[in-house]
């Protein structure tokens, strides 16, 4: 099976200190992959240079067979992959509508005339609608973003990298910032909604590891910027050792 995104012998310096060190991945249609480990593990390095953000010290990643190191998030929306970030990355007096339309425009590249031909198009309100009737917003789309709850402001931002219609999505931290009785709620939204919208992978950053232990179908752990582990969730759980590395549990052996 050919990967859809694939990750090959990765490694990342700043000056001296290496972040990531010969990482190798792939990634296949139908998977929703966890990358988990510790503080300063090189998660966020890798999800980085996974995503175009930057461009490895050595090393490549492809992207649908095409290499996308250091691309970056424009040029990597066109390609089609998408990421949602830890912090909500949402304008507050812009409506639901508003900040979904910005971003279907971003990726047709028409920024060009937004505020005087944008929401005069049929289409584009139509895909809001669409879009946002995905994560249960249709009924806000005329609220400004600063009036959602925090629930509601994370799957707006999430909502506005589905509208880019990507293969591939990142999701970092969707869940960070929400009560735990929402979690899974939010969490069974975004699955739901990568169905609807037809998106083929998707990569998750959790440091919950009962979402993690629930959602994923493969767990890669990094550890001081090396990969220690890929596994199924229940081969990873069943390892006390390695659960121990990552989430920092004391292990007994007596």
């Amino acid at each position: 099976m050919t990967p859809i995104l694939e990750a090959k012998n990765v490694s990342k310096s700043y000056g001296v200190y290496q972040a990531l060190k010969d990482v190798s991945l792939k990634f296949f249609e139908g998977e929703t992959v966890s990358i988990v480990g510790p503080n300063g593990a090189g998660k966020t390095t890798f999800v980085n240079v996974l995503t175009g953000l930057l461009k490895p010290t050595e090393g490549d990643v492809d992207f649908l067979g095409k290499s996308i190191a250091g691309v970056g998030p424009v040029k990597l929306s066109e390609y089609g992959m998408a990421r949602a970030f830890q912090l909500v990355h949402i304008f507050p007096l812009m409506t639901v509508q508003e900040t979904i339309i910005s971003a279907v425009i971003s990726q047709a590249g028409s920024q060009y005339n937004f505020w005087s031909s944008a929401l005069a198009q049929k289409r584009l309100v139509d895909k809001a609608y669409e879009v946002a009737k995905i994560f249960n917003l249709d009924k806000k789309m005329s609220s400004q973003a600063s009036y959602l709850s925090q629930g509601e402001k994370k799957l707006l931002d999430i909502a506005s990298a589905f509208a880019l219609d990507p293969k591939v999505i990142l999701l970092d931290e969707p869940t960070s910032g929400i009560s735990t009785a929402d979690k899974r709620g939010i969490m069974d939204t975004l699955m739901e909604a990568a169905k609807i919208s037809g998106i083929k992978t998707i990569l998750l950053v959790e440091h919950d590891m009962e979402l993690v232990a629930e959602y994923s179908t493969r767990i890669v752990a990094l550890a001081e910027g090396k990969l220690l582990a890929d596994l199924p969730p229940k081969d990873f759980f069943a390892n006390a050792e390695l659960e121990a590395q990552i989430i920092g549990k004391r292990v007994s052996h007596a």
